[in-house]
């Protein structure tokens, strides 16, 4: 995989109340074998936002193909996408996770693909629509809308356990075909396939957005196997109590 950084030159809007800001791009250069859902897997975002971004009317992409896999705004607000977490964003941002849950009026670090998160300032509630009280004098008028707008069609509470493909006797494909071993950068999870349908898209906390793509005996009713590719990762995740969002 071939990535390099873009920068575009911040520009001056002339219409009253709008302001430039500039953007930092990362593109990913198409291999061959690669498709859509692979580089979306790879770079923790969603098909969806690949396409927005790209101007595609389809999946289909071509070897050697530039394409656009993350647009982040200089603003001081920030849209969650799959697979970010409190800490990433913190880390990302030079903050803390205690400073960004109190920005934001956060009771707990669960937050969800779609939501916006001041970095800046205090997000307050104004007759039922978020704002945001800006730490400088500065005030932009210009909406944040998120890059998809997900339907949950159920959110429950699971217990996680960790697998990874390098196991004794693991052929390392996945009951739907998944080749883990060929891309263990696919964020799959097992499943009870009578809870969770195969092939649904997951919203995991603490994991980000997979598929279940996969089956196994211990795994029933209320319970999940997140696959990781280190063994000594998935042997760290161990066992825990996490919310889960079947997105489709």
């Amino acid at each position: 995989m071939k990535k390099y950084i873009v920068t575009l030159t911040a520009f001056a809007a002339l219409s009253v109340g709008m302001v430039g800001q500039a953007f930092a791009s990362s593109i990913h250069t198409v291999e061959k074998g690669e498709t859509l859902w692979s580089i979306s897997q790879q770079e923790n975002v969603s098909i969806q936002e690949l396409q927005a971004w790209n101007n595609l009317d389809s999946s289909v992409i071509y070897p050697s193909q530039a394409l656009k896999v993350e647009e982040v705004s200089t603003s001081k607000t920030h849209i969650v996408v799959s697979g970010d977490t409190l800490f990433s964003i913190a880390q990302k941002y030079n903050l803390s996770v205690d400073g960004l849950m109190n920005s934001n009026q956060l009771t707990s670090d669960l937050i969800h693909p779609g939501d916006e998160l001041v970095l800046e300032g205090t997000k307050v509630a104004v007759a039922g629509v978020s704002t945001t009280s800006p730490a400088s004098s500065k005030v932009s008028n210009t909406a944040s809308t998120p890059a998809t707008t997900e339907s949950t069609t159920q959110e429950m509470t699971v217990t996680a356990t960790a697998y990874t493909a390098y196991c004794e006797g693991c052929s390392g494909v996945t009951s739907t075909g998944i080749d883990l071993i060929s891309n263990p950068n696919q964020k799959v999870i097992a499943v009870d396939p009578t809870v969770i349908p195969l092939g649904s898209r997951v919203w995991v906390e603490g994991y980000g957005e997979a598929i279940a793509g996969d089956i196994g005996g211990a795994i029933k009713g209320n319970k999940i196997d997140v696959f990781i590719p280190s063994t000594q990762d998935a042997l760290n995740w161990g066992s825990k109590t996490v919310t889960i969002k079947v997105l489709n």
